[in-house]
């Protein structure tokens, strides 16, 4: 009965990482595909994965305005809300901002990135990593905001800071010097 149990109990645990494992490797090769399908992949979908974190920051909003009784009435003036918010919630709509703003600087520099692609071909140096680290370091920043972890925050800041300013130097190289 025991043996029987446990044979049952591994079957299903084999099962499940299998599973999970093939999930993973059917991920990773998805992905992998996606980035190496053009040299113009890393640096378009570094442009939507910024917008995506964008889209993302609405999430903690959301939930401050919900714990902070937003009705429809708040709609008037939803600006005017901003006391009733927890603190958390404070930070949540700031970090929501600083997203917009990351992103206005972002996607020019992504932009010029993939055009420099699209006249040229591949770009050197740390563009692609750049690419595709900054909108990671875009979406750790917002939870080290809200969650007030002003040490993370800052290098995510910074860090995203320094990808966004390497597409610029990487893209505008490219382009003139061919």
């Amino acid at each position: 009965m025991l043996t029987t149990w446990w044979c049952g109990r591994i079957d299903r645990i084999d099962r499940q990482s299998i599973t999970i494992v093939s999930t993973a490797i059917a991920l990773t090769v998805f992905i992998t595909d996606l980035l190496t399908r053009t040299p113009a992949a890393p640096y378009a979908l570094s442009l939507v994965f910024s917008g995506a974190v964008v889209i993302a920051s609405i999430i903690p909003l959301g939930a401050a305005r919900s714990q902070a009784d937003f009705t429809m009435d708040d709609m008037k003036a939803p600006r005017a809300m901003f006391d009733r918010l927890p603190s958390w919630g404070k930070r949540a709509s700031w970090a929501h901002q600083n997203s917009f703003e990351a992103f206005g600087l972002h996607a020019p520099a992504a932009l010029l990135a993939l055009i420099a692609v699209l006249q040229i071909g591949e770009l050197q140096g740390l563009a692609i990593p750049a690419a595709l680290v900054q909108p990671m370091l875009r979406l750790i920043y917002l939870p080290a905001y809200v969650a007030n972890v002003p040490p993370l925050r800052g290098l995510c800041w910074a860090g995203a800071l320094l990808c966004t300013g390497i597409l610029y130097v990487e893209g505008l190289r490219a382009l003139l010097v061919a």
